[in-house]
């Protein structure tokens, strides 16, 4: 799924080539790319024609547009393998282009879906601790890029939670944009292995490891973001680069980067998790 610096190139993209346009029409051609949207894909199509896109917006994985229509969002959720293209008119449809926005210059803003896991769906605009944010997403914490994320407010959170860290750090309710990749990636900058309990780790460490998310996904947005295959592109199509800097993830047996030790991964949530075994020690179990 993508994570925060990958839907952060998707929301410039949005500002860079939809911001400005109206909407003329809207088509739904599968009905789980709405399903989000209870009142369905015709009632979506309807009220999203005629509308102008003022902002495109995030916070943490979470995207969204704003309109000339007050008080309304399209929350855009991008799932495992959703895209977000801006195409000319005669480009050809792709085969998993679910919906296409006919914007009033005949460009197309097109949502390409291989896993239907994500889809688009409109919601009402709410302000929370001084932030407008659309209510479906209202739950969700500051990111490490947001100019009002409190670095000390979150440690604080982090040292509440008495379960792994590597959990917390997955708790978009505690911190958001992180995923698995840029968890660990954050991880093995620190030295920590994410079954270390987040309680009891102190505070100068736990600082050491929220500036190394702000850094690998900063270092991850210069260069467009983490790809591994044909899934994840920006608006024109193109893929990130920051999978060749992995230090990390998806580098089993691999030497590490800081001592030469091989990599390994291990099973954590119903996932993969990747670190090194004398840099990132396991915790001793009582």
């Amino acid at each position: 799924m993508p994570e925060l610096p990958e839907v952060e190139v998707v929301r410039r993209g949005l500002a860079d080539h939809a911001v400005g346009r109206a909407i003329d029409t809207v088509t739904v051609t599968h009905p789980r790319a709405v399903r989000r949207h209870v009142a369905g894909g015709a009632d979506l199509a309807a009220r999203l024609s005629g509308l102008r896109i003022d902002s495109a917006q995030r916070r943490g994985k979470y995207l969204w547009l704003t309109f000339d229509e007050p008080g309304t969002a399209l929350v855009v959720h991008l799932g495992m393998s959703g895209q977000m293209l801006v195409q000319p008119a005669d480009a050809p449809v792709e085969k998993h282009a679910h919906i296409r926005a006919v914007l009033g210059d005949g460009a197309e803003l097109r949502f390409v879906d291989q896993r239907t896991f994500g889809g688009w769906a409109l919601g009402e605009l709410v302000e929370v601790d001084g932030t407008v944010v659309p209510d479906s997403v209202a739950h969700i914490a500051r990111d490490p890029l947001d100019p009002r994320f409190d670095r000390e407010a979150v440690v604080a959170a982090i040292r509440a939670k008495n379960t792994e860290i590597k959990r917390v750090l997955l708790d978009q309710t505690v911190i958001s944009g992180i995923g698995n990749i840029y968890a660990d990636e954050a991880l093995w900058r620190a030295g920590l292995h994410g079954t270390r309990i987040a309680a009891e780790l102190t505070r100068p460490v736990l600082r050491t490891l929220l500036d190394g998310v702000s850094a690998v996904m900063t270092e991850a947005l210069a260069v467009g973001g983490t790809s591994f295959d044909a899934l994840y592109v920006n608006v024109n199509g193109e893929s990130g680069y920051f999978s060749r800097s992995l230090a990390a993830y998806g580098r089993e047996d691999e030497p590490c980067d800081r001592c030469a030790t091989l990599l390994v991964r291990e099973q954590f949530m119903n996932r993969s998790s990747f670190s090194c075994p004398k840099c990132q020690r396991k915790p001793r179990r009582r």
